[in-house]
């Protein structure tokens, strides 16, 4: 195929917030559009009326502008195949469910709710299901069974009906998908899906064969959940007698543990986010949080999704969206589902956090500083930054590996006294503070050298003495390379730090 040629698309309904399965494959027809030179079309399909949540449509929009997930065509953008927005399409879908009942592919359906009601309720008495089949519609109320006169009349007097699509009888239907090769199916097990629904819209089948036709997508590469309607739409191209895109179905987003469909609720109770941006829902005004706000880099969450389900056939890992679009191939995409692993997404955004500019990282964290009371300069600011960087996944995270910097220790950890301040403690740290105070550049390096040719002299033990060093200087046992804190805070803050451990600690009896 001419790569000119190459068209896919993005159709998501705006009910409710866009899952993270869904960013996945949006974020798979870009990679597959885009290294092969074709177009990508974001196209929203809104014929569920009573499903339609307000805001919906424009948290999808949000949510690729914030990924970095770019459109070709699309509502938004607009293009030479549009209005893009199903619900603007509506009157060219009654046109085509009629060219199928023209052509027996479909016919009508007069059956009332109620009276499937009642027919289900007599088949479950039975033990038995109920489907709307090649069988069950010789002995139901529709156009196949009344007279053309009476399904006129039926018509001209306003009876509601629904467009059924007319599923073949007993006959095997051959799909090739790109991913699960041949499938095969007897329409036996089929049923005559609604095409059209009574309110005077299309339903999804119908409606997405005919725009994905009329927008010449070529390629159609959906998640697994629509596997079962892939008999249907093949067989709705060969009843319009129209070129059959390509079809490639993905495998799905599984739970942590592998069992089930990644949902909102494993999130909530395993506490890490399903939706790419947090979530207001209009009508319970309850939030869910998305990998934006928990802190997530745009650019890592899109390398999180390429890898579940995909993967270059090598050990490499870390992608920008330019380098996915130069290796992705929908070859390497798997059958078999994509475990989501927190900690593994998490690892992702420490990669990236690692690899951000110190300065990027310090705009990032000074609003955290600034909650917290605190006001530093940004130079200060990136040199502690630089100093703790590898210890977080997030930038949240920075100020619990920061805050010694800028506050002194309002207490000392108990347990580390315990264990580190010996009975030498005192005296020494009291020595130390007169070998700080001899050092006229008070850099990391010289403070070192210093305090280690101190240490060496006095033949006191190293561990011992650094030790109470830190636990006087952070309040507790951590912190990263302890000159480096020191000359980052400087001579004056060190001496007057050691002073107040002093006092605060005191001798150990």
């Amino acid at each position: 195929m001419n790569n000119n040629n190459i068209r896919v698309r993005f159709a998501p309904s705006p009910t409710g917030p866009l899952h993270i399965g869904g960013v996945r494959t949006a974020l798979y027809n870009y990679l597959f559009a885009k290294k092969l030179g074709g177009k990508f079309i974001l196209r929203i399909e809104d014929t569920d009326q009573n499903r339609f949540v307000p805001g919906a449509e424009q948290y999808i929009i949000d949510s690729f502008n914030w990924c970095g997930i770019t459109f070709d065509e699309g509502v938004t953008i607009g293009g030479e195949y549009g209005p893009y927005t199903q619900s603007e399409r509506k009157d060219l879908y009654s046109e085509y469910a009629k060219k199928l009942i023209e052509s027996g592919n479909a016919y009508y359906g007069f059956d009332t709710g109620e009276e499937l009601e009642t027919i289900r309720t007599e088949y479950e008495s039975q033990k038995k299901t109920f489907v709307y089949n090649a069988d069950e519609r010789k002995r139901l109320r529709n156009s196949l069974n009344l007279s053309e006169k009476e399904t006129n009349d039926l018509l001209k007097e306003g009876t509601p009906y629904v467009i059924r699509f007319r599923m073949p009888e007993n006959e095997i239907v051959i799909m090739y998908d790109m991913i699960r090769g041949r499938v095969e199916v007897n329409s036996l097990v089929l049923d005559d899906k609604i095409l059209f629904k009574s309110d005077g819209m299309p339903t999804y089948h119908l409606a997405n064969i005919v725009d994905d036709h009329l927008m010449k997508i070529s390629h159609v590469i959906r998640g697994e959940e629509w596997l079962p309607s892939l008999p249907l739409h093949v067989l709705l191209y060969d009843a319009f007698g129209w070129e059959k895109p390509e079809f490639a179905h993905l495998p799905l987003l599984l739970k942590p543990d592998g069992n089930g469909k990644l949902s909102k609720r494993d999130g909530d109770r395993l506490g890490f986010p399903v939706f790419p941006l947090q979530w207001t829902d209009p009508k319970t005004g309850n939030i869910s949080t998305g990998f934006r706000e928990e802190g997530y880099f745009a650019d890592a969450f899109v390398n999180i999704l390429a890898m579940l389900g995909w993967n270059p056939g090598d050990e490499r890992e870390i992608f920008s969206l330019k380098q996915l679009t130069q290796t992705f191939s929908i070859e390497r995409v798997g059958k078999s589902g994509a475990k989501f692993d927190p900690v593994k997404a998490a690892w992702y955004n420490h990669q990236y956090l690692i690899m951000r500019d110190d300065s990027e990282l310090a705009d990032l964290f000074m609003p955290i500083a600034v909650s917290k009371g605190i006001l530093v300069e940004k130079e200060f600011l990136i040199d502690a930054i630089s100093l703790v960087k590898e210890r977080v996944n997030f930038v949240s995270e920075l100020w619990e590996q920061l805050d010694f910097f800028f506050i002194r220790p309002e207490e000392y950890d108990p347990k580390a006294i315990k264990k580190r301040w010996k009975a030498d403690s005192y005296d020494q740290m009291t020595e130390l503070k007169s070998v700080l105070a001899g050092i006229t550049d008070f850099t990391s390096e010289n403070t070192e050298k210093a305090v280690k040719q101190w240490i060496e002299d006095k033949e006191y033990g190293m561990g011992a003495v650094m030790n109470a060093f830190r636990l006087i200087i952070v309040g507790a046992l951590k912190g990263p390379h302890l000159f480096d804190i020191v000359a980052l805070i400087g001579e004056e803050e060190t001496l007057e730090r050691i002073d107040q451990g002093l006092h605060e600690i005191g001798m150990k009896e």
